[in-house]
């Protein structure tokens, strides 16, 4: 057996008792940041390490410092698992080891990333020939749809951003709801365009139709790109994208909508309906590593005119190898990047279109027994209309409600984190994996009540 076949079969051994373990392992964490330093070793050694040991080492030193994040017990942030089949695909992109960026250098990945992309737009209800990017993550899924709906409202109006930058350029107005997630803003200052205008949402976080129509016909013929949201981070909520959407077109706006764990709602028959009216809009972004429960990192941006985000990620170098019809390259920011669509294409061939929606409707499912369940605990309060997967709860007051919360994870049966919501400290739950059960929600939930009784 070579050194690399040997570190492999230690790695392979190590990640299934790492599974396996998490049933019953505690969700939080064990050990501190210096506890990790001081057992992974701070000097660099002088000579080399077998592959082999170098594995142990690391697991050894670090396992006492990982959050159960795969459990399906971990509620603290929208953070998925990882479906089997998606596992084992990635494990095989890191083997493979493909720069995911060109036809011609891996046609493997663009065949792979060609068929995820139309499943998705299929089961999400988006248009067909929409260019379907992969990127680390709705961070820049939202970034990479935002700089289409940039190039191309300054497009309309004559300027050539690509060739002209943003000095001179007519000022693009982008109009967002006030409770809107902070990564919107964190896109919207990579690209130059600076804090968005704030429009009212309701106690739910949706944005209000009225008050869009009188920001967007405050703004005259100003080039504006409006945001909306599939999925609120803390009611999971969804804008009324119907009568939004109307509006927006009336005023000749790109509409983008960030839907990082909400757009998944389309899969479902059940759910499908919290998206009616979101097809019309020009460019989605979401995560696959959320709802779909692909491993880290996956993000996708949807957009429905192809040429605006070959116009805003595209790029040409003469040692490139480039098709005529398009590459990877041409719909992301990366220019190196790993195999995201291999992961997709597993999980969606693993699950299939009933699996998907199977998916999407068991973690609804949890979600309210998490509502139920903690509306029938003494001082406890459920905040939110509970649509989707979030879940928002107070226990009486802000302080009672920290107490709650650091008992809990003192606790170590789920991992749940806290938020500030409408002024309020509350408690927030995300259920967000494949692998959550009837009895994980039951456990979790005793582990609730237990801290708030000693809070």
């Amino acid at each position: 057996m070579d050194a690399r076949e040997a570190a492999l079969r230690q790695a392979y051994g190590h990640a299934v008792r790492w599974l396996a373990s998490l049933s019953d392992r505690r969700v939080p964490a064990r050990a501190s940041v210096d506890e990790i330093v001081r057992a992974l070793g701070v000097e660099l050694p002088d000579g080399p390490s077998t592959p082999a040991d170098v594995v142990d080492l690391l697991v050894t030193a670090c396992e006492p410092g990982l959050t159960a994040f795969p459990s399906g017990r971990f509620y603290g942030f929208v953070v998925g698992g990882t479906e089997p089949a998606a596992l084992a695909a990635d494990w095989l992109v890191s083997a493979w080891d493909q720069n995911c960026v060109m036809s011609a250098v891996s046609p493997a990945y663009t065949a792979a990333e060609d068929i995820a992309g139309a499943w998705l737009l299929n089961l999400l209800g988006l248009p067909s020939d929409s260019a379907v990017g992969f990127t680390t993550g709705a961070t820049m899924a939202n970034f990479t749809c935002l700089a289409a709906g940039r190039e191309a409202v300054l497009r309309r109006t004559g300027w050539n951003v690509a060739r002209d930058g943003l000095a001179g350029a007519p000022a693009v107005r982008v109009i967002v709801g006030e409770d809107r997630h902070m990564a919107i803003d964190l896109a919207l200052r990579y690209l130059g365009l600076g804090k968005p205008q704030l429009v009212k949402a309701d106690d739910q976080g949706r944005i209000e139709p009225e008050a869009l129509r009188h920001h967007l016909a405050a703004g005259g013929q100003s080039p504006t790109i409006v945001i909306l949201q599939a999925g609120d981070i803390h009611s999971g909520a969804f804008d009324p994208f119907v009568e939004t959407i109307r509006a927006a077109r009336e005023a000749d706006a790109w509409v983008h909508i960030d839907g990082a764990f909400g757009l998944w709602a389309a899969a479902s028959p059940m759910y499908a309906h919290l998206t009616a009216g979101c097809a019309s809009a020009d460019s989605w972004a979401t995560d696959a590593h959320k709802t779909l429960n692909v491993p880290y990192d996956c993000g996708l941006a949807i957009v429905r005119d192809p040429f605006a985000v070959r116009a805003a990620m595209g790029l040409q170098g003469d040692y490139l190898i480039q098709d005529e019809h398009g590459d990877p390259i041409d719909k992301v920011p990366e220019l190196s990047r790993r195999g995201r669509a291999f992961t997709v294409w597993a999980a969606l061939r693993s699950l299939g279109r009933s699996g998907v929606a199977d998916l999407v409707e068991r973690l609804c499912r949890h979600a309210s027994a998490f509502a139920t369940g903690i509306a029938g605990i003494d001082g406890a309060t459920v905040l939110n209309e509970v649509v989707f997967t979030q879940v928002c709860a107070e226990f009486g007051n802000d302080e009672r409600t920290e107490r709650v919360l650091t008992r809990l994870l003192d606790d170590g049966t789920a991992w749940i984190s806290g938020s500030i919501w409408h002024g309020r400290r509350v408690m927030r739950i995300s259920v967000s994996n494949w692998s959550t059960t009837d009895d994980d929600v039951t456990r979790a939930l005793d582990a609730i009540r237990r801290a708030s009784m000693n809070a």
